[in-house]
């Protein structure tokens, strides 16, 4: 997914900043900016031409602001605002979310991927009425200590929820600033990630930061982008030090991708047409948590359908599945096991037969959730979830 277009970066994001001074021509110092009116420029351009009827923008609880920002991370805004709208109706409170079983809040999330954000999520609200009455603190670096909470996230929540002065640093700012300031990256990815907080900070305007803090991030989001940005809209065009050089599209810099390592495993699919056969997932690991197919061992299929209580009448090789994670990629062989019911299931939490009308709303991961729509009726496969 393409975080550029209108989303967030996530916490793991921000440690990847690769961006320092160039060393080809002589980048434009913050005091040079300030000088030029950077910070004006970008809250005049918000307040005409930014976003401002984002449902998250409406509003200044600190729940509200915080939840809006993981749902960000690494997920276009057009994605995030149905889940935001059903998770605030589902947990209107951040107390509400505390004393919710994961269960429920994996389910919540379904769909929306990248499930580790809902289980910090979850563990991030239960420290806080633990540790901290049931508050955020408008303190950045006090938040940055929570579960699931980086240093820009935090920013986020002391600039929308508090109004405090705070730099963000997600991928859309950092674009702008790679791009304005014509900053390459270094050999020492860490002294580059302390230049660019620097730089951020040097920047914050002392009024309006509310204001600048969306304005750079929709900046990055709509006109910064990252293939053919729209310079001619751009209110920084004409101190952007990339756009006099025409070097837009090689900043900011990108480190070579490695090639990702390859995984493969195989699963089974037991249906008796009605329902599937899923277990849960350890609470760590791939997909922690979630609902899944089994994992398949040589000649279990019949085994796993008697545990069950059932009668194995069929078995189907069906296409693999390919899926990609962050640090490698998955194939998943996956066995079609056709079943009768004939009695009584073993007693086992982590077995769970899962009627197929409510595949849509089950805490699967995606490629599981789409191969098991497949099973239901032609008319009947809509997934308001996906």
């Amino acid at each position: 997914m393409d975080v550029d277009q209108g989303c967030r970066a996530a916490t793991s994001g921000e440690a990847a900043d690769r961006l320092a001074v160039s060393s080809t021509l002589p980048p434009m110092s913050a005091a040079a900016a300030a000088g030029t009116g950077f910070a004006a420029r970008v809250v005049a351009w918000q307040k005409a031409n930014g976003r401002h009827e984002l449902p998250w923008q409406q509003t200044r609880d600190p729940y509200h602001v915080w939840l809006s920002e993981i749902m960000l991370q690494q997920t276009q805004v057009r994605s995030v605002i149905p889940y935001y709208q059903r998770f605030r109706t589902r947990f209107p409170t951040l107390e509400a979310l505390a004393a919710a079983p994961m269960t429920s809040v994996l389910e919540a999330w379904a769909g929306l991927g990248y499930y580790a954000r809902a289980r910090n999520l979850h563990l991030c609200a239960q420290t806080i009425v633990r540790l901290h009455g049931g508050q955020f603190s408008g303190d950045s670096q006090i938040n940055a200590r929570l579960p699931g909470i980086g240093r820009s996230t935090a920013a986020a929540i002391s600039v929308f929820a508090f109004g405090l002065r705070a730099a963000i640093l997600d991928a859309n700012v950092r674009r702008i600033l790679a791009r304005c300031f014509a900053l390459d990256a270094t050999p020492s990815p860490a002294a580059d990630r302390r230049r660019m907080w620097a730089l951020a900070e040097a920047l914050l305007p002392t009024t309006d930061i509310e204001a600048y803090s969306q304005g750079m991030m929709d900046l990055g989001a709509t006109v910064c982008v990252h293939r053919q940005p729209a310079c001619d809209r751009c209110p920084l065009a004409s101190v952007c030090r990339a756009r006099q050089q025409g070097r837009q599209a090689e900043l900011p810099a990108r480190m070579p991708k490695k090639p990702l390592p390859e995984r493969r495993e195989s699963v089974i699919m037991l249906t008796d047409g009605r329902q599937v056969l899923l277990e849960r997932r350890p609470a760590s690991g791939i997909w922690g948590g979630l609902l899944s197919l089994p994992e398949l061992a040589a000649g279990s299929a019949e085994a796993l359908a008697q545990r069950n209580g059932c009668r194995l009448l069929a078995t189907t090789e069906l296409p693999a599945i390919d899926h990609r994670f962050t640090h490698f990629r998955l194939t998943l062989a996956v066995l079609r096991a056709d079943v009768q019911p004939i009695g009584h299931a073993a007693c086992e939490d982590r077995w769970q037969w899962l009627p197929l009308e409510r595949i849509a709303e089950a805490a699967l991961p995606t490629p599981i959730r789409r191969l098991l729509l497949s099973l239901r009726p032609p008319g009947d496969r809509s997934d308001k979830a996906c």
